[in-house]
């Protein structure tokens, strides 16, 4: 039966948490801020679309969702962050489409 060798370098894992962690975490961290964006009305617009209520969210609230999401749309593009772009640009399509559904049904 062979031994487990465990070579733990602590030097290597402080430099992993000093430059690598630290910048995968603010990444995770901006993408899930776009998807709780995102998710803010998709609720309420359920809801109107399945009947269960006839109120919708306050114009300011989604114009100010809009307003942050195109924000962080133009940062991405300007940051060439491939992953953000396709996010918010897949949520734009998503609520426009339940929009649409809503209004013009």
């Amino acid at each position: 039966m062979e031994k487990f060798n465990f070579n733990f370098d602590i030097t290597k894992f402080k430099d992993f948490v000093a430059n690598k962690f630290s910048h995968i975490s603010s990444e995770t961290l901006g993408w899930m801020a776009v998807m709780v964006l995102h998710a803010s009305t998709i609720p309420t617009f359920l809801a109107i679309m399945s009947g269960l209520t006839d109120r919708a969210p306050g114009i300011d609230l989604v114009l100010l969702v809009w307003t942050a999401l195109s924000l962080l749309f133009i940062k991405a593009a300007v940051q060439k962050d491939m992953l953000n772009l396709i996010t918010i640009g897949f949520g734009f399509i998503v609520q426009s489409v339940m929009l649409a559904l809503i209004f013009f049904k």
